[in-house]
């Protein structure tokens, strides 16, 4: 039997330090470009253009989700587009609309008509989204859309989020494999998706205060520490959770169960569970 030898002297400090000088914490290697939410928001509308624009005509017709064909999805998105127009003209009505109500007769408005002129409608209503962007200029201006005050920016990265998520929805119903955000707006989207996580842990009626470490894997993501939850249960849990980036993020759109994203947690387990099921209530849908 060999005996164990010891290992010499301080390597432990210089493996760390190495480390360090090769990676700070919280920062992805290699370093993900930032972009601008406004290209986010155009990079997820191309995206989705490009896959609509290669659907058989017949694809259009499939059942995507609630009670909506691939077409009057597009609809919905459509109308999307016309109350985030209202909002940036100053109408305070589409602040507290309902996201689904308030878009449904723009899919319902689909039925009859030929995929090309809804797919035109819906491309057409996202230029004239960014044409308005553009006039306003200030990213910073707090909007009112659907029940959210947010500023521009945090709007404009949660329509890409939509988009992506309603190109899968789109690509699924047409047995197409799913597609990845870039990295950078993955970066942004993730990094949206984290900083409403309390506000979603507080609105789910999380009980119990958590100090939460997240670690998103992969290009996009990185490194949080949080403070979530409401606290009517005395002390703050302290858990960690490392998920996929991606993985999360289609959690963030209720599009995957928390046990789906396979999440390696520490700490407090009924914390984490409940910070992960209020992160799905993000989604509007």
């Amino acid at each position: 039997m060999t005996a164990e030898r010891a290992l010499p002297a301080g390597l432990r400090a210089r493996v760390l330090d190495a480390s360090w000088q090769a990676r700070p914490a919280g920062k992805t290697v290699p370093e993900v470009g930032e972009i601008s939410p406004v290209e986010a928001f155009s990079r997820a509308a191309e995206a989705l253009h490009q896959t609509l624009r290669a659907l058989p005509e017949d694809d259009w017709r499939r059942p995507a989700i609630r009670e909506l064909d691939v077409q009057r999805l597009v609809g919905h998105l459509t109308g999307v587009e016309h109350d985030v127009q209202q909002a940036l003209s100053g109408d305070q009505t589409v602040g507290q609309a309902e996201h689904v109500q308030s878009t449904q007769a723009a899919a319902d408005r689909q039925a009859g008509r030929r995929p090309a002129q809804t797919l035109s409608e819906w491309h057409n209503a996202v230029g004239r989204t960014l044409t308005q962007v553009a006039e306003v200029g200030d990213l910073g201006v707090i909007i009112g859309l659907h029940g959210v005050q947010l500023p521009l920016y945090a709007i404009l990265v949660g329509r890409a989020f939509e988009l992506w998520t309603h190109e899968n929805d789109i690509r699924v119903a047409a047995g197409l494999p799913a597609t990845v955000p870039d990295s950078p707006t993955l970066a942004l989207m993730t990094r949206l998706a984290t900083t409403l996580l309390p506000h979603a842990a507080v609105g789910s009626g999380l009980c119990q205060a958590a100090r939460l470490h997240l670690v998103l894997t992969g290009p996009g993501g990185g490194t949080w520490d949080i403070e979530v939850g409401g606290g009517t249960v005395p002390g703050a849990a302290a858990v960690s959770i490392v998920a996929d980036a991606v993985r999360f993020c289609r959690l963030v759109a209720n599009r995957v169960n928390p046990v789906d994203i396979d999440a390696y947690i520490e700490g407090d387990e009924a914390a984490a569970t409940g910070i992960l099921a209020a992160a799905a209530t993000l989604a509007f849908d």
